[in-house]
């Protein structure tokens, strides 16, 4: 992902080495400005004049979670339409790279985000081209075959094709019964891309992407008031539209642990274990990311050196949140070393979340973690793309200004919080386990109890 990095212009970060700490003061507050356009169309400008460079983030409210059942997988489709060219621009990079523009995008089971980062004087040229393709992609057959090809052409290289691809296809509806976060991005069958119709595709177009359902930010060389004339005259004549009433259903609690093993030609042994967390905007979601790194981050964490260094059981081990709006998996992976079984795997990390669930994290450790997720925090700020599309995924979750209180959030959890929530998380019946063996033949699954 490309990053461009400025010296912060409010407060700089400095650092001080204390008891092999690091402490952070002077923590940079992220000024910034919104205005809402008469379409719905919400905007946040960060004025960073030190860059030569503007980056335009923009987010809609739409992932994978939004899809048909029968129909998945639309949401990353649309990650590749919008490239496709659009009503009045036939290509999309071409004109963009002639100005120096960079440009990405990426979905997921909540949001669809696209940014560009370009020189200041060329930011018109990125504003007529995301606004032309707001307005329309290009639906024709021609683009729509294309584009479905690729999607295609990925779900085999990075899905089917690839040691450990399938994983998510697996672990998500072992992990999930109701709810959409069932499938992956990708979707749950190649085969909804396959069969998906230029209709099809247009209707999921008008009713989730559109400006009553986007999210924008700039940060970079501008001001409110450049961004407000420039948004206005690039967007401001998009109609708003009739978005797709959001009936997600709740999963309902997990009562039992689930299994499931399956055999791959891949090169060792692997364990997954999922446990169901909190929602995004939950006090817990926050214990729940320090518990990860407790666990998984760095070779300090217990993970690390219980598991590795000291008993030799994993080759590599690692322990991450999905980070989901709606309540989400907390996620313990692990290849495992030769000599190692899975029922000695599992035991050996369900014996150190059962300590970190009985016993107090002491202090110094929990101190030394937040300090570690403060530092990596800062310093991301000192792009103007992460500022971009921070404030735009906090615009999403209601408010853009949490981007100035996600620390405080961290710093306020004490060792009892810590304890307290690792012992809901790691219940029995809270957990959903994939045995991934290595074996000769490829697509054979079993089932085991």
């Amino acid at each position: 992902m490309p990053e461009t990095s400025f010296f912060l212009s409010l407060q700089t970060a400095y650092m001080v080495f204390r008891n092999s700490k690091i402490i952070l003061t002077n923590r940079p507050m992220i000024q910034f400005s919104s205005f809402t356009l008469k379409n719905g169309l919400r905007v946040m400008v960060n004025p960073s004049p030190q860059t030569p460079l503007v980056t335009l983030n923009i987010l809609y409210g739409t992932g994978a979670r939004d899809e048909d059942p029968q129909r998945t997988g639309f949401a990353h489709l649309f990650e590749h339409l919008m490239f496709g060219g659009s009503r009045h621009i036939p290509d999309f990079d071409r004109p963009l790279q002639q100005a120096g523009g960079e440009n990405n995008a990426f979905t997921n089971n909540d949001i669809t985000n696209y940014y560009i980062t370009i020189p200041k004087e060329n930011l018109e040229t990125a504003l007529w081209l995301e606004s032309d393709r707001m307005l329309e992609p290009d639906f024709s057959e021609k683009t729509l075959a294309v584009q479905k090809q690729v999607v295609i052409e990925e779900y085999k290289q990075r899905y089917l094709n690839q040691p450990y691809g399938d994983v998510w296809l697996l672990l998500r509806p072992l992990a999930y019964k109701k709810h959409p976060y069932r499938w992956p991005t990708i979707g749950k069958d190649i085969k909804h891309i396959e069969q998906a119709t230029l209709e099809e595709v247009k209707d999921f177009f008008y009713s989730h992407y559109a400006p009553n359902n986007a999210y924008m930010a700039l940060s970079g060389n501008i001001t409110r008031e450049e961004a407000e004339k420039l948004i206005n005259k690039w967007f401001g004549d998009i109609p708003a539209r009739t978005l797709a009433e959001r009936k997600l259903p709740a999963e309902p609690q997990q009562q039992k642990k689930e299994t499931l093993h399956v055999e791959r030609r891949v090169p060792a042994d692997a364990l997954y274990m999922a446990f169901h967390m909190d929602r995004r905007l939950s006090d817990s979601y926050y214990t729940t990311d320090l518990i990860s790194d407790i666990l998984s981050n760095g070779k300090s964490s217990r993970l690390y050196q219980h598991l590795i260094k000291k008993r030799h059981l994993f080759s590599t081990i690692d322990a991450y949140i999905t980070g989901s709006v709606d309540p989400g998996l907390f996620v313990i992976n692990g290849t495992l070393l030769g000599g190692t079984t899975m029922e000695m795997a599992e035991e050996a990390i369900m014996d150190e979340l059962y300590r970190l669930s009985s016993e107090k994290v002491a202090p110094r450790e929990l101190g030394k973690v937040k300090n570690r997720l403060e530092s990596t925090w800062v310093f991301s700020l000192d792009s103007i793309l992460n500022r971009a599309m921070y404030l735009s995924y906090y615009a999403f979750l209601g408010d853009a200004s949490m981007i100035n209180r996600e620390m405080e959030r961290y710093r306020k959890i004490k060792p009892e919080d810590i304890h307290r929530d690792s012992k809901h998380l790691f219940r029995e019946g809270n957990i959903s386990v994939l045995y991934y063996h290595a074996g000769q033949k490829a697509n054979n699954d079993r089932k085991r109890k």
